[in-house]
């Protein structure tokens, strides 16, 4: 098994990715918002200079991230979770994108089987 994590720099996009993902067979996730060394140091930088411009969203409040885990089961289903977020965020490598990754899992207790993505639900009868 592998865990998958993805920062999402676009929250605005999270409910696509989590079509995606889930459409792809990904059977659950984990979801914080949260964020950064550098929106923190910006937001600190706002308590002491107050009117400078920052990273603000609507109505004024601190644009955060979003931060997705998922286990899955093999390094097929991690890449396939790559390939699922950059199609809604588009390429990671690019800026304020976001950053994935993953990693093989030593011990998974308390997961249950992962549906198989829609494409292949042909004959699946569980």
């Amino acid at each position: 098994m592998y865990m998958v994590m993805l920062v999402l720099d676009a929250p605005e996009r999270l409910d696509a990715v989590l079509d995606a993902w889930h459409a792809a067979g990904v059977g659950g996730v984990t979801i914080a918002e949260t964020t950064g060394i550098h929106r923190r140091q910006a937001k600190r930088s706002r308590v002491v200079a107050p009117y400078a411009i920052g990273d603000m969203g609507p109505a004024g409040r601190e644009r955060g991230n979003y931060t997705l885990w998922a286990i899955v089961p093999d390094e097929e289903m991690m890449q396939r979770c790559l390939a699922e977020a950059e199609k809604v965020i588009g390429d990671l490598d690019n800026p304020n994108t976001g950053v994935i990754a993953g990693w093989p899992l030593a011990l998974v207790k308390g997961v249950r089987p992962q549906h198989p993505p829609r494409d292949r639900e042909a004959g699946w009868s569980g």
